[in-house]
């Protein structure tokens, strides 16, 4: 047997109506003097309160005869079982799971730092029971393992491979979606649910965080940038056709490149421009 099968015990207020009249019967003996009823009584009284368990809402017991897995009850209330039953609880709630803070390589070879989230809760007494020696330490040390697979799976960001699809800090959605399946798939010999997993905390390793925020930074000028001269050469050409479909004034290619290059000093400059006002002639 690999799996958990459920047992139903035998009702457990019928036991102790059972137990009851066992107790009167005892007094009974005492009050006759009769050894026999006295012993029977008392043997009945022993194996009933026993064989007496009580279940909790989401809690399950695993019975095991003499070191042979019998079954698990996971239904709640007072139950009664054979008393010579090893019984071992397990909570079935939801619990949490929070990594610590590991260093691992992205899929780029960049140090980070990255922590999970996990909710889980046991699914298969069974397994939890008998396939792993301490399930909470199997747990982590699986965790771990699973976030340092997906790290080096994607690249932290688009800035070192911008034909991915995928990244760590962009694709949180599909990120979180193979770190469950790679989870899930891990725990399944242990008997655990993965509920949901996330990642909790994802950064670059101290070391490199400076140069990466300083690449970043550039980055974002050279894009603003561009954008600037995008618009400010729509801008420039717009003047010189409107200008010259009004018929204001005549440029030759020097004057026209004269003023391109104002223009465009103008509205890519950093600064606030300082303009020179010519009193002459267009020739001064």
């Amino acid at each position: 047997m690999k799996t958990e099968s459920t047992v139903n015990p035998f009702n457990g207020y019928v036991a102790i109506v059972i137990l009851i009249l066992a107790a009167g019967l005892l007094t009974f003996g005492i009050v006759m003097q009769s050894v026999g009823l006295i012993i029977a009584s008392a043997l009945i009284i022993i194996l009933i309160a026993k064989g007496l368990i009580i279940v909790s809402p989401n809690s399950s017991k695993v019975l095991l005869l003499f070191g042979k897995y019998r079954g698990s009850v996971k239904q709640n209330g007072l139950f009664w079982i054979n008393p010579l039953f090893t019984r071992f609880t397990y909570s079935l709630r939801a619990r949490n799971f929070e990594s610590e803070k590991i260093k691992v390589n992205d899929k780029m070879g960049n140090p980070i730092l990255i922590s999970v989230i996990l909710v889980w809760r046991v699914r298969d007494t069974f397994k939890v029971a008998f396939e792993v020696d301490n399930y909470s330490a199997f747990i982590k040390i699986q965790s771990d393992s699973a976030v340092r697979k997906l790290a080096g799976s994607f690249p932290y960001d688009h800035f070192e491979d911008e034909t991915a699809t995928v990244t760590l800090s962009t694709n949180f959605d599909d990120v979180n979606r193979a770190l469950e399946n790679e989870l899930a798939e891990r725990l399944e010999i242990a008997g655990i649910e993965v509920i949901e997993s996330r990642i909790g905390y994802l950064a670059y390793a101290p070391e490199i965080a400076h140069s990466m925020l300083r690449r970043q930074q550039a980055s974002a000028v050279v894009a603003a940038r561009h954008k600037i001269v995008e618009g400010a050469v729509g801008m420039v050409e717009s003047a010189l056709n409107l200008l010259s479909e009004k018929h204001i004034i005549e440029f030759d290619e020097d004057k026209k490149a004269a003023m391109v290059s104002n223009l465009m000093v103008v509205l890519c400059g950093d600064s606030e421009t300082k303009p020179v006002i010519n009193t002459g002639t267009l020739n001064q």
